[in-house]
């Protein structure tokens, strides 16, 4: 079999059981090709789909940044690819998946491979290898909690002392891993109280009789997982006030786990005591942490976050704590997103912002971003509409640069509902761009101008000028990418002239830029030179040096164009100085690329292999590998 399921109810162990198990199957060299991991988060309230998956797939198999592939369809067949190419064995582990619409895109083409799904319903999509994971017995409920208690203390000898409150307390958590070892971190920090009035509690907590359920098919949350519950409302209730709060708070942070910063602006408090009331609740097993680059970022099980949600929805003052935290949160992400929008956008002249570099700022984006895009979400609560439109906005250029498209599209139409329901035209405007912008992104130009000619048409009714100048740059490159030149031209002219009559030099210099690449397309090769020179020249003034090489990069294809390869190359070179320079690797490739096809134009082939080995080279730099072996290629056809 090609295909392996591990099933059964929530917190019985399936992700544990098929971690350690991938563990130990690399460790014996089954998978030489290693194994592939990405948690669907199939029963959170927004599971991942699967053209959100291949993305995390692919990032693991070093495909990202410019190599990634614009429309999800290409991500998806290149992942097949990539897997197909891929000699030795590899492990892919499909966790968490309720709907089979989320891991059959993701399936191998080939036999080679093999796969591991966890759900808590069957997948009857496809013939597989099905593993259904029942509790545990009872004998081994009660070694489990035994070794967790003796793990921690080898002197602790509740188990032998009280065997048959340990058994009880095992029928009371339903033989379920998860409430086993939560039970046992209860018992672990209350070391000198017996089992017995641990059995108490949870028997007070609700009526026992209820853990003897471990679910049927169309039973509720709960309903399929009762044994947790009283577990976890006499855990719940032992919390001392600020780890209770914390608790409740957590579970309604956006994404699947959280960064001890969000979690600070969450609560209120200090980086320090959040860090010390998250290390308590995980060692009462509410918690989990999860180490992510040099940082700890805290993860709650589905089932203890539902609880938890619970609590809450079931008071008036806790709802009402919870939505103040919230705006706290929304704050603190609006804050430092504006700062690293500003970061990646910023010139000489600016304000610094407080990220010290572009690589910061990305680095922080990279990290929250899971939690940043739900958090946008809430915009479907006109509390927090106005906010998470803005937060959309200063989202918008990352996700652009990440080539996330799927996540712009997902943010600007959030924003755009918000913004409809408050009648607010200019906001509505400006997620329509956004909208645009990702859609043409992922390879959908002429939905894409569709976005771009709202957005226009709500900018002129809202009598905002300057930004509608901004609609017409957009549309204007929605049309070129639809093949539509001529009528790129005309919207790149208008988004000019409103730009030059706001004395916006900047905002000039990119409809110069985008101007001249329509008109190249179009055969008006020194018309395009006249605008790409009249942008470098408008991005010098305003000190915009990684532009300006774009805008020579642009200016040397026009000139060879033309004929005029000398200055071409010229042109070629400064851009190559200024991507070398922000360590754009990618840019560095597609520059030499350029160079070399010059060089063989004028009949220069020591020069034109030498371009080819370089551009290799700053494509492996960028991860790039299909394009580095194709310059490769290049280069060795002349050895």
């Amino acid at each position: 079999m090609l295909i392996f399921a591990v099933t059964g109810m929530g917190g019985i162990g399936k992700t544990a059981l098929t971690v350690e198990a991938a563990h130990r199957a690399c460790a014996q060299g089954w998978f030489p090709g290693g194994p592939l991991f990405v948690d669907l988060r199939g029963y959170d309230d927004d599971p991942v789909t699967a053209d959100q998956a291949v993305l995390a797939l692919l990032d693991a198999m070093g495909v990202g940044g410019a190599d990634l592939p614009q429309a999800a369809a290409r991500r998806l067949d290149t992942y097949r690819t990539l897997l197909s190419e891929r000699e030795n064995r590899t492990l892919l582990i499909l966790d968490n998946a309720s709907d089979a619409s989320q891991f059959l895109p993701l399936l191998p083409g080939t036999g080679r491979h093999r796969v591991l799904i966890t759900s808590r319903d069957r997948p009857d999509a496809l013939p597989l290898r099905l593993i259904d994971l029942e509790t545990l017995a009872p004998d081994d409920s009660v070694a489990l909690v035994t070794r967790a208690l003796q793990g921690a203390d080898e002197r602790d000898d509740r188990p032998a002392r009280e065997p048959q409150a340990l058994r009880e307390l095992t029928a009371l958590c339903g033989h379920l891993p998860l409430a086993l070892q939560i039970a046992a971190a209860m018992l672990r920090r209350r070391r000198h109280r017996g089992i017995a009035s641990l059995v108490a509690e949870v028997m007070e907590a609700e009526d026992p009789t209820t853990v003897l359920d471990n679910g049927s098919p169309g039973t509720d949350l709960y309903g399929r997982s009762l044994a947790l519950r009283p577990v976890l409302e006499t855990s719940y209730g032992r919390l001392p006030p600020e780890r209770a709060r914390l608790l409740r708070l957590l579970a309604l942070a956006p994404g699947s786990d959280a960064s001890t910063s969000a979690v600070a602006a969450l609560t209120g408090l200090s980086t320090d005591i959040a860090v010390r009331l998250l290390e308590d609740l995980a060692s009462a097993g509410l918690v989990t942490p999860v180490p992510a680059g040099g940082h700890v970022r805290w993860r709650l099980h589905d089932l203890v976050r539902a609880f938890t949600v619970g609590v809450v929805t079931g008071d008036a003052g806790l709802r009402e704590e919870g939505e103040t935290a919230r705006e706290r949160l929304l704050n603190f992400y609006l804050g430092w997103a504006y700062q690293a929008a500003a970061r990646l956008r910023w010139l000489p002249g600016l304000e610094e912002p407080r990220f010290a570099d572009r690589r910061s700022a990305l680095a922080w984006l990279d990290g929250e971003r899971a939690g940043l895009i739900a958090a946008v979400q809430w915009a479907g609560e006109e509390r927090y509409g106005q906010q998470a439109v803005e937060l959309a906005a200063y989202l918008e250029q990352y996700l652009r640069w990440r080539r996330h498209f799927d996540d712009g599209i997902t943010v600007a139409r959030a924003a755009r509902e918000a913004a409809r329901r408050a009648v607010d035209l200019s906001h509505e405007a400006r997620a329509e761009v956004c909208l645009g912008n990702a859609l043409q992104g992922a390879g959908r130009p002429e939905e894409a101008i569709d976005a771009h000619t709202r957005a226009r048409d709500l900018y002129q009714t809202a009598g905002n000028g300057r930004d509608e100048a901004v609609a017409w740059h957009s549309l204007g490159n929605a049309l070129a990418a639809a093949g539509r030149a001529e009528e790129a031209i005309d919207a790149h002219t208008r988004a000019r002239d409103l730009y030059r009559a706001a004395g916006n030099g900047r905002d000039e210099a990119d409809s110069w830029n985008s101007l001249g690449n329509a008109l190249r397309a179009t055969g008006r090769a020194e018309e395009a030179i006249d605008a790409h020179t009249r942008a470098r020249d408008l991005y010098q003034t305003a000190g915009d040096r990684h532009r300006e090489g774009t805008a020579w990069h642009n200016l040397g294809l026009a000139l060879w164009k033309s004929g005029r390869v000398k200055e071409a190359i010229k042109a070629y070179g400064k851009d190559l100085e200024i991507c070398r320079e922000f360590e754009d690797w990618y840019g560095v490739g597609q520059t030499l690329e350029k160079l070399a096809l010059a060089c063989r134009t004028i009949n220069l082939p020591a020069e034109f292999r030498a371009c080819l080995l370089q551009a290799a080279h700053a494509y492996s730099q960028a991860n790039a590998p299909t394009e580095a072996a194709n310059a490769q290629s290049g280069a060795d056809s002349l050895t």
